[in-house]
C-alpha cells in the first residue's frame, strides 16, 4: 500500500473551523461495509444502530492547555511552545515542539507570563522542531501545574485558522474526558452529548473506557511512499480489567463492539490477545494501521473525516476497506460534509 493512494483534495471551506451548535447534531454518514450502502443521518440517529449488550469503547483521556507562548532571553523573540509529553514530574522535564525552531538552541532560556512567572531552559534537541525543556520552578507540583493551566491555551490544530475562543476549552474536549495527558481529543467522541449517552444506555448499550494520551504523532505527515517503512510515535495507553470484561463479554455474545475513534481502534489492536480477546495493558503503543488489515475485536467504528495522506485516514481505510472508504470520501466531498476534529462523523458497520 502506497502513500499516494491516500491523496484527497479537500476544499478549504470544508475544513470545520467551529463545532456544530449541539454536539449530537453533526451530520453522520453511515457506511455499510458488506454492501457499500451509504446513508445520510444526524449523529443522534446513532441510537438506531446499537442495542442491548453492544459496547462502545471510548477514550477518556483529557486534553490539557498544551500551547504556551514565551519570550526568548535577551532578544525577547516570541516563541510558541507546544507541550507534548511530561518526561519527569519531579525534574519538571517536558518534550515540546517550538516554533520558530531555528531560534532555539540548547542552553537558551524562555520566559513565560507578564512578570516572567515561569522560566524554562532548553536542555536537548529531539527533532528538527522538538526540544526538551526543564522548567525552573521552585514550588510544589500542584502549583506548577496550576500555573501551566493559567498560562496555556487550548491546543487547537493549525488547520483551524482562528484564535482560540472561550467555548473551545469545553468543546475541544469530550464530555467523558477524565485522565489528563492528551494534546488532542478523540474527535469521534466530541459528538456525544449527555442526553445521547443516556439514550444509548437506556437501550442497553455499555461503555468501556480506555485511556490513550493522543500525541501529535498521530497527525504527523507520512513522508515515505512505502507505508511499511513509516514509524508511528508512541502514545501512552492504559486498558484496565473492567474495560476488558465488558468488551470480551460482548465478543462472546456476538454483540456489536464499536471503537469510538481511530485511537481506540489502534489501541484495541495493540492489546488484543492471540485468541481475539482484549487484555489489560499499561504501556506504550506505536501501532500503525493501514490496509489490508484483519481486525480481531471491533466490528464497528465511529470516526470523523480526516486529512489527505493522514495515518487517521489510513486506519479508517484499513477498517472499512480501501475502495469503500475512498468512495465514501468522494460522496462526503460531493455532499459537503465537514472535515477534521470539529467536523462531521462517519459510522462504519
Amino acid at each position: 500500500m502506497k502513500l499516494t493512494k491516500f491523496k484527497i483534495e479537500i476544499p478549504e471551506e470544508l475544513i470545520a473551523q467551529h463545532p456544530a451548535q449541539e454536539r449530537d447534531e453533526s451530520r453522520l454518514m453511515v457506511l455499510h461495509r458488506d454492501t457499500g450502502e451509504i446513508e445520510h443521518k444526524v449523529f443522534k440517529d446513532i441510537v438506531n444502530y446499537f442495542g442491548e449488550g453492544d459496547v462502545m469503547v471510548m477514550n477518556d483521556s483529557k486534553v490539557f492547555p498544551a500551547r504556551l507562548y514565551g519570550n526568548k532571553e535577551k532578544t525577547g523573540a516570541l516563541i510558541e511552545v507546544f507541550l507534548l509529553r511530561e518526561l519527569n514530574s519531579d525534574s519538571r522535564l517536558w518534550d515540546v515542539l517550538v516554533d520558530p525552531a531555528r531560534k532555539i538552541r540548547i542552553g537558551n532560556k524562555l520566559y513565560f507570563g507578564e512578570n516572567d512567572d515561569l522560566v524554562a531552559e532548553v536542555i536537548d534537541n529531539t527533532t528538527s522542531r522538538g526540544r526538551t525543556l526543564r522548567f525552573l520552578f521552585d514550588g510544589d507540583y500542584d502549583d506548577f501545574k496550576k500555573l501551566i493551566y493559567e498560562m496555556g491555551e487550548t491546543p487547537l490544530p493549525d488547520y483551524i485558522k482562528r484564535k482560540v475562543e472561550p467555548e473551545d476549552a469545553e468543546r475541544y474536549q469530550t464530555i467523558f474526558a477524565k485522565n489528563e495527558g492528551a494534546v488532542a481529543p478523540s474527535s469521534a467522541g466530541l459528538h456525544f452529548s449527555r442526553n445521547l449517552m443516556k439514550r444509548l444506555e437506556l437501550q442497553g448499550v455499555d461503555y468501556s473506557y480506555i485511556t490513550i494520551n493522543t500525541s501529535l504523532g498521530s497527525f504527523r505527515q507520512v513522508d515515505v511512499e512505502d507505508l511499511t517503512k513509516h514509524k508511528m510515535d508512541s502514545e501512552k495507553l492504559l486498558v484496565d480489567q473492567d474495560a476488558c470484561t465488558l468488551v470480551n463479554s460482548a465478543k462472546a455474545n456476538k454483540k456489536r463492539i464499536c471503537a469510538v475513534g481511530t485511537s481506540v481502534l489502534r489501541s484495541m489492536e495493540t492489546t488484543v490477545s492471540t485468541d481475539g480477546f482484549l487484555k489489560p495493558f499499561d504501556g506504550w503503543s506505536n501501532k500503525f494501521l493501514f490496509p489490508p488489515h484483519e481486525f480481531s475485536l471491533p466490528n464497528s467504528l465511529i470516526t470523523n473525516f480526516h486529512d489527505s495522506h493522514s495515518t487517521l485516514l489510513m486506519a479508517v481505510s484499513a477498517f472499512g476497506g480501501y475502495d469503500e472508504v475512498r468512495h465514501a470520501y468522494e460522496v462526503a466531498l460531493k455532499e459537503k460534509y465537514r472535515f477534521q476534529a470539529y467536523g462531521d462523523a462517519m459510522l462504519i458497520i
